[in-house]
């Protein structure tokens, strides 16, 4: 580490902005630029479908940093900025307006942008109340037109649309959630978690219908407004406002044109560098190879952009970083928290620890008798016993994952002795 080294930051959501506060903490010394297209102060964005829909935060609240921070650091940010290119010949990043900046090492953290509904391209795409969320204005938008009796038409049964459709029955709008899968949830739960968060939202008032397809819309006379969601089956749902949720497309375009490996994101070692040994990435961008589940992933979620920025600001800094630990998420959902830790694909059966008929269980997924994954409603307790299974690869017993006279943490005291021991 050189004081005289310039680390450039391609991205200012909360991987950026982790890497650069990140390395000052390491004792980096050098320059620091952040840069990123967004107008706006660094912010968090879980809270957009959450408590800042629900007019339970400011924009000021989530904020990652204060605007003060970053020049008490000695970190320039260069917000409303875009880099159009990478010259790795001459080490730069060249910007939208023409200027061109010197990096000795360089970090993307360029993250997603939502997958666009095929069906929603022209007028559509444009009228004001049809959006995506994923900003803060997007977020602002929704906000003012959360309604009550209004009817809104939410298209995607992952975490942000039950999130945006749980938000929205509070404020007493008619809900009506399609989702083409055959029920919510599909790509990350069981069918009984799956069901279990039908049935909450089916009771709190959302009209949920699975297996449905959108083939297009209608539009008012000025093409202004969406009037209603038309789908396969015939179906034609008046809507005065439509939010579509259905994925997240890594920013990967910088890193292919600069001739770096792209393969759904942006392809990295154990060392966080790219295909070039100069380029990092970090978060929702970037796919590695996980060690505790041996296959390549990219993890879309905040622990992981953190623990992967404090990881890039230690191996910079000359430090040891910390080992992988198992990934994890959340979502919540009226009074409902769901953490979920882990990836459960490929697994073979599931444990429930409680009852599913009550908003208090855990889920166990194994396979074969390793535990790849917990989901946890409720039980918080729980959750952070779980992080540890998956972790350390806990040999724990699964014929006692699902006796609660059990406690777990007895199953995984009994684990570690069965593993020191071997």
């Amino acid at each position: 580490m050189n004081a005289n080294d310039n680390v450039v930051i391609v991205g200012t959501g909360l991987a950026g902005v982790e890497v650069a506060f990140g390395l000052r903490a390491s004792g980096w010394e050098g320059n620091i630029r952040l840069v990123g297209d967004a107008t706006v102060i660094p912010h968090h964005l879980p809270p957009l479908s959450k408590a800042y829909l629900a007019g339970k935060a400011t924009a000021e609240s989530l904020y990652l940093r204060t605007p003060d921070a970053y020049a008490a650091q000695n970190i320039q940010l260069l917000g409303g900025t875009q880099v159009t290119a990478i010259n790795r010949d001459r080490q730069q990043v060249i910007l939208s307006d023409g200027r061109a900046l010197d990096y000795d090492r360089l970090v993307l953290a360029t993250g997603g942008r939502p997958r666009p509904l095929p069906v929603a391209s022209g007028a559509v795409g444009k009228a004001n109340n049809f959006r995506y969320l994923r900003t803060l204005e997007d977020a602002e938008c929704i906000r003012r037109q959360l309604i009550a009796d209004n009817r809104l038409v939410v298209i995607g049964g992952g975490y942000i649309g039950l999130e945006v459709a749980a938000t929205a029955i509070k404020a007493n709008m008619h809900v009506t959630l399609l989702d083409t899968a055959a029920r919510v949830l599909e790509r990350v739960t069981a069918p009984p978690v799956s069901a279990f968060y039908e049935h909450l939202h089916r009771e709190a008032g959302v009209d949920i219908r699975t297996g449905t397809q959108v083939c297009g819309f209608e539009m008012s006379t000025d093409q202004q407004k969406v009037t209603a969601v038309l789908c396969e089956d015939g179906t034609r749902l008046p809507a005065d406002l439509v939010i579509a949720g259905i994925g997240l497309i890594p920013n990967c375009e910088l890193a292919s044109a600069a001739g770096l490996q792209v393969d759904n994101g942006i392809v990295i070692n154990e060392q966080m560098q790219t295909s070039d040994p100069l380029i990092m990435a970090v978060g929702d961008c970037a796919r590695f190879h996980s060690q505790l589940y041996d296959r390549w992933v990219r993890i879309e979620s905040v622990p992981n952009a953190l623990e992967q920025a404090r990881k890039i600001a230690a191996i910079l800094c000359g430090k040891v970083p910390r080992d992988e630990a198992a990934p994890w998420f959340w979502s919540d959902q009226y009074e409902i928290g769901l953490k979920m830790v882990g990836l459960s694909e490929g697994y073979d059966r599931i444990i429930v620890r409680g009852s599913l008929a009550q908003p208090d269980f855990s889920v166990f997924y194994l396979q074969g008798d390793r535990v790849l994954a917990v989901d946890t409603v409720n039980r918080p307790v729980e959750f952070n016993q779980s992080k540890q299974i998956i972790t350390d690869r806990l040999p724990v017993e699964p014929n006692l994952l699902g006796d609660e006279s059990v406690p777990l943490k007895e199953i995984i005291a009994a684990a570690k002795a069965e593993l020191s021991s071997a």
